[in-house]
């Protein structure tokens, strides 16, 4: 009989151990490794058939039509609609809304093609009083609570349907393992026969995962390598928002996202976001409007700082939805070339609505911020601040300014703040440029 060993797999880089430690020797991860049961057995004798060569021009090519949902938020952040025979796995916080995206998702791709839904952790009456509240009645659409992984393999082999749902991936269990139900390695074993059943048999498979504290998906790093795409779903702070954002898709563009909002009868589409965020905008001192492409949509959003002089010996840095080290780069340019002492005032800044930011494109909103709050005077209302700071203090030119200019327009931005080289054409908007952030004093009156 088989011996089974105990070991121990950091789940973030695969290191094996035969004990279990804090700390991993060679991610420096802490609290990663988790414990798994191996079973000794022969090692098999290597293949002795050749794999099968074929050049291009031998390989049939047929393009594949995407399998589009009718809801537009989830077709654009997959980048068009689910492409067939794809792996993709959905993931956020519990109680975000995934189990009820997927099943408005199923309903609606029900429509025209046969749909299975697997749910692993709830039961069928509870499944059922989910449908009926989002009016999911499509009959293409069946539901199964078995979480055993080999009759879902088995049926989807048998019954051939367009696309199936597994909701967990954590709680299914295969037949035979030693391993425990949500493992490491019983999970890189399921998602491997998910994926040669996706890729061999032509069925898309979507799948659910948990995620851990530090709001990574559950599991080794390996699952997100063999899945063609992964997505979270998170809540937006102000609002009742759930944002879909794609961050690997092999078959559309990163960083894409969506806006659903929460509703009685489920998630419902909020295809103009930018209306919201401006709702909220205040003309007040220590406020810039700034402008973001997040994927291929832009953000207008409103970044927010407060400077005062600081009681302590070391002045605080408080900042949230951006790198902090970013706001703290551009304090210390301003107090370089403007000799403004801002070392010793602490510094707080946010984005609102409790969005996150990347990149050096808000450099100019955030100094404009700092400046506004510290010389406690507004900046010209419906203006918007779009560029890039360098530490020499040259303010330069950012890509896709059409994109951000044009949405700017369509909500009355009547001032747009940019860089001396900044290139543009066709605009309604009143344009003033900066080749220096010492010329951005000329936006306040100082005594």
């Amino acid at each position: 009989m088989a011996k089974a060993t105990t070991r121990y797999t950091c789940s973030s880089c695969n290191h094996i151990s035969l004990k279990w430690l804090g700390c991993c020797p060679e991610c420096n991860e802490w609290n990663t490794f988790t414990e798994q049961q191996q079973v000794k057995t022969k090692s098999a004798e290597p293949s002795s058939m050749a794999s099968p060569l074929q050049s291009l021009d031998e390989i049939s090519h047929e393009s594949q039509a995407r399998i589009m949902s009718g809801i537009h938020e989830w077709d654009r952040v997959l980048g068009g609609g689910i492409m067939p025979s794809s792996l993709l796995v959905l993931t956020g916080d519990p109680g975000i809304g995934k189990s009820t995206l997927l099943l408005q998702v199923c309903n609606a791709l029900a429509q025209q093609q046969q749909i299975f839904y697997f749910s692993t952790e709830e039961s069928m009456h509870q499944v059922k009083q989910r449908a009926l509240r989002l009016n999911c009645d499509s009959q293409q659409l069946k539901f199964s609570d078995n979480p055993d992984l080999g009759a879902i393999v088995a049926t989807a082999e048998q019954h051939k349907p367009a696309a199936i749902i597994i909701d967990s991936i954590q709680s299914c269990f295969i037949p035979g393992s030693q391993s425990l139900p949500g493992s490491v390695g019983q999970l890189r074993e399921a998602v491997f026969q998910l994926m040669r059943l996706a890729k061999e048999k032509g069925i898309t498979v979507i799948l659910t995962g948990h995620i851990t504290k530090e709001g990574i998906i559950a599991g080794p790093k390996t699952l997100e390598h063999m899945v063609d795409g992964v997505f979270y779903l998170q809540g937006e702070d102000q609002w009742n928002t759930r944002i879909l954002r794609a961050v690997k898709n092999r078959f559309g563009t990163i960083n894409e996202i969506g806006f659903f909002e929460m509703g009685e009868n489920g998630l419902q589409e909020v295809a103009n976001i930018n209306a919201h965020l401006l709702d909220d905008i205040s003309h007040e001192s220590g406020a810039s409007l700034i402008s973001i492409m997040e994927g291929s949509r832009p953000l207008l959003l409103e970044v927010q700082a407060l400077t005062i002089q600081s009681k302590l010996a070391m002045p605080q840095r408080v900042v949230s939805g951006i790198d902090h080290k970013q706001v703290i780069l551009i304090a210390a340019i301003l107090e370089k070339y403007l000799h403004i002492k801002l070392s010793v005032h602490d510094i707080f800044c946010k984005v609102s609505g409790g969005f996150k930011i990347k990149g050096s494109s808000s450099d100019l909103g955030i100094a404009l911020a700092l400046l506004s709050s510290y010389f406690q005077q507004p900046l010209p209302e419906k203006t918007i601040a779009l560029g890039e700071i360098s530490l020499t203090g040259n303010i330069k030119p950012i890509n896709q300014i059409a994109m951000l200019v044009k949405e700017a327009e369509k909500f009355q931005i009547k001032n747009l703040l940019l860089a001396k080289q900044q290139k543009i054409e066709n605009t309604t908007c009143n344009i003033k440029k900066f080749h220096h952030v010492y010329e951005l004093l000329t936006l306040f009156e100082l005594s």
